[in-house]
């Protein structure tokens, strides 16, 4: 059998038709795959579970436990506030209780024989305290300026009125010894809840 030594001209001639079989060869290959991914999805039509952890969010249960903290929460807190007002109307009461508890007892026994509203009512005035000073409770400031040119006590009557007009409550405060132009300014407080709202009345002031 005879051959031949190919030549450089050979060669170059057989190049093409190598490359377009390389070429077919390729697109075949990429052909099938295309076929067997769509047979693939096609046949996996049925629906899958889910995978959860890629969910945004919170599941049903752990929304109902998170509202449930949040309720604790809002009642621990409310109690909470409660409770630190309760304490801040005990330490404003306290406060001054211990200075009026007798001055108040020797006030109503001087107005218990007092006709009318008394002789002093001139001396007198009262300012309402807001009730973020008295955790809540209504209390009045009773000013009581002795406007003679000597030493006097004085009796003072507060009531509490409710809407209609009706005393609800009644407190007594008084001062003792005041020089002349002295003032003193004891405190009237209603132990009265703060519904429904009372309105506090200058009853009786007696100098004596």
């Amino acid at each position: 059998m005879n051959t031949k030594p190919l030549n450089s001209k050979s060669l170059r001639r057989g190049r093409p038709a190598a490359l377009v079989l390389a070429v077919v060869a390729a697109s075949t290959v990429a052909l099938v795959s295309c076929g067997d991914d769509n047979d693939s999805s096609g046949s996996s039509s049925q629906a899958s579970t889910p995978d959860t952890a890629s969910f945004s969010g919170m599941t049903p249960s752990a929304l109902k436990s998170a509202a449930s903290s949040a309720v604790a929460s809002a009642r621990a807190q409310a109690s909470a506030a409660a409770s630190s007002a309760s304490a801040a109307a005990s330490s404003f009461e306290a406060s001054v209780s211990s200075e009026v508890a007798r001055a108040s007892k020797d006030a109503q026994n001087e107005l218990k024989d007092v006709k009318g509203q008394g002789n002093a009512m001139s001396d007198v005035a009262m300012t309402g305290k807001p009730r973020a000073q008295t955790g809540g409770l209504l209390a009045v400031l009773v000013t009581i300026t002795n406007k003679t040119d000597k030493k006097a006590s004085y009796a003072v009557q507060v009531d509490f009125l409710d809407s209609s007009g009706k005393v609800v409550e009644t407190r007594y405060v008084g001062a003792e010894n005041l020089a002349p132009g002295a003032k003193a300014q004891p405190v009237a407080i209603s132990a009265q809840p703060p519904e429904p709202v009372l309105t506090p009345k200058l009853a009786k002031a007696q100098r004596y």
